[in-house]
């Protein structure tokens, strides 16, 4: 592995341990406490893909006519990553995007998906990200999440939206889920089916192959550059204390929060 990566890597541990210590993940107690989680989770898995698909649109060729943009290595990287995280496959081998199969898994549990489907309504009629938001009744904490996401992706510093990609998502991903995963099938038998798929093809792709391939877009957009990599690092400590800002907002409304 590039010795840039593992010195990044190395630098983040302390924020990234913070997170996979967190004790929002012990306090869902309850089948209320998961539907109030996902409620609010729901849109860090929509604003994922805004994130990729900004690499998408940064790193290969979007529009027409169609001309060779970027390295071709950076291209096949993401459009890879792009092919399994927007058309994946759900339990039947059918195609799905990771967000709709979330959006499945919270219909299959009962959570309420009221806010997701009004701030998506908002946008297809042509509203603002930021308007969007201030219409719909979720914590402050997924509302700042979102806008941070959005911050970078209008930044226009590919490789930082790489390192938000990479090391506050990707890399952290199967770490965070198996805290998650625990023992819900035994707990809820039948109503998370759908979540426990997501969980585990999340964990197994990102680790497997998504995080390996993110790591490699990082080194080859960084490059040399020693400010390139301190940006690098500077957004992926920002990503992480934001997540751990948004798992603050949800612990504090979890209906148990006061047991």
């Amino acid at each position: 592995m590039n010795h840039r990566i593992e010195a990044l890597q190395e630098a983040l541990l302390q924020h990234r341990q913070r997170l996979l210590e967190h004790n929002v993940y012990q306090s869902l107690e309850t089948l209320e406490d998961l539907k109030t989680f996902m409620q609010h989770h729901v849109f860090a898995v929509w604003d994922f893909m805004s994130l990729l698909k900004g690499l998408q649109r940064d790193l290969t060729c979007v529009t027409l006519p169609w001309v060779p943009k970027g390295s071709p290595v950076t291209r096949r990287l993401i459009n890879e990553i792009v092919l399994e995280e927007e058309t994946d496959v759900d339990q039947e081998g059918n195609p799905v995007s990771h967000f709709e199969l979330y959006l499945r898994a919270m219909e299959e549990c009962g959570a309420d998906k009221t806010q997701i489907n009004s701030m998506l309504k908002s946008i297809a009629e042509g509203m603002s990200v930021s308007s969007a938001l201030d219409h719909i009744l979720v914590d402050a904490s997924v509302k700042h999440f979102v806008r941070n996401t959005f911050s970078i992706i209008k930044s226009g510093k590919t490789h930082a939206l790489a390192a938000a990609f990479t090391f506050g998502r990707e890399d952290l991903i199967p770490d965070m889920f198996r805290n998650l995963i625990a023992d819900l099938n035994e707990r809820f038998p039948g109503k998370l089916d759908t979540f426990i798929y997501y969980l585990d093809r999340h964990v197994q792709l990102d680790e497997e192959v998504h995080t390996p391939l993110a790591l490699q877009m990082v080194s080859e957009l960084c490059g040399d550059d020693d400010e390139k990599w301190q940006e690098a690092l500077d957004i992926s400590i920002a990503c992480i204390e934001q997540r751990i800002a948004l798992w603050d907002g949800i612990r504090s409304i979890l209906p148990t929060e006061a047991s």
